[in-house]
């Protein structure tokens, strides 16, 4: 029983180990499953060659937060479940011999929301990559800014911002690939900025998404809206490309 599982969207049973050899991806009906940020670096990156740094940043709480729960005691519960200190992990690693900065978020990790510590984390990656004149390569998987920490995290959208600019005036090299979901205050920041931008196939991207929108201004949206196929079309998207074509795509946009 444990073997098998049923896809999220097309209800054919999949047997896990085939989705786990596929790169969690839905052999039936190509659906990109949301992996954690450890399994996407050993996805991407060559075989022993990725070099984690800055791992030891962990948040504080600013502003003494509590909704349902406290905001420390949801961060102690993301940490124990993801087995991370924050929602992305940054380091230094090869994709098909090729060297690059590699950050990768996480979606489990409070849905990948951006604090004071993936602001940082991002911006010493970026700046590290210009230090170093190498490419950064950016997974981006997030619900937006992380509402625990109000004007803090919402700063992170400028400071970001500000080292992918520096970075591209020092001439780097910038891919942000795309995945499921990209939202908010990290779509309207670095995600949206790299050189090139590639999407997962079917990835939610955009600022507010359907469900928001829906309980903010009642407007019912088109077919499609916000996908990675939707924003391609409308020029916001480089290019769809299937996780398993990830690494040869990354090498060949810094080959060129």
């Amino acid at each position: 029983e444990g073997l098998w599982l049923r896809c999220k969207d097309c209800g054919k049973m999949i047997f896990k180990k085939v989705l786990e050899e596929r790169l969690c991806v839905c052999p039936e009906c190509g659906i990109h499953y949301r992996v954690d940020a450890r399994t996407r670096i050993q996805q991407l990156a060559d075989v022993g060659t990725f070099e984690e740094f800055n791992e030891g940043y962990v948040s504080t709480d600013p502003l003494n937060w509590t909704d349902s729960i406290s905001y420390r005691d949801r961060l102690a519960t993301a940490q124990e479940k993801t087995g991370l200190r924050e929602a992305i992990v940054t380091g230094k690693a090869y994709v098909k011999g090729r060297p690059v900065i590699l950050a990768v978020m996480d979606p489990f990790f409070v849905m990948g929301s951006m604090g004071s510590v993936v602001g940082e984390k991002v911006t010493a990656a970026i700046e590290r990559a210009t230090d170093e004149s190498l490419p950064i390569v950016i997974v981006t998987c997030s619900g937006g800014a992380r509402m625990q920490e109000g004007l803090i995290s919402l700063m992170q959208m400028a400071k970001t911002s500000a080292a992918v600019a520096r970075h591209d005036d020092a001439g780097g090299l910038y891919i942000t690939i795309m995945t499921d979901p990209t939202t908010a205050g990290v779509a309207a920041s670095f995600a949206f900025l790299g050189d090139v931008i590639f999407a997962e196939p079917k990835a939610m991207i955009g600022f507010a998404g359907p469900r928001v929108i829906w309980n903010t201004v009642k407007t019912e949206l088109p077919a499609g809206f916000q996908t990675s196929e939707f924003m391609l079309e409308h020029g916001f998207v480089d290019r769809i490309v299937d996780r398993a074509n990830l690494r040869s795509e990354i090498a060949r946009i810094i080959d060129y």
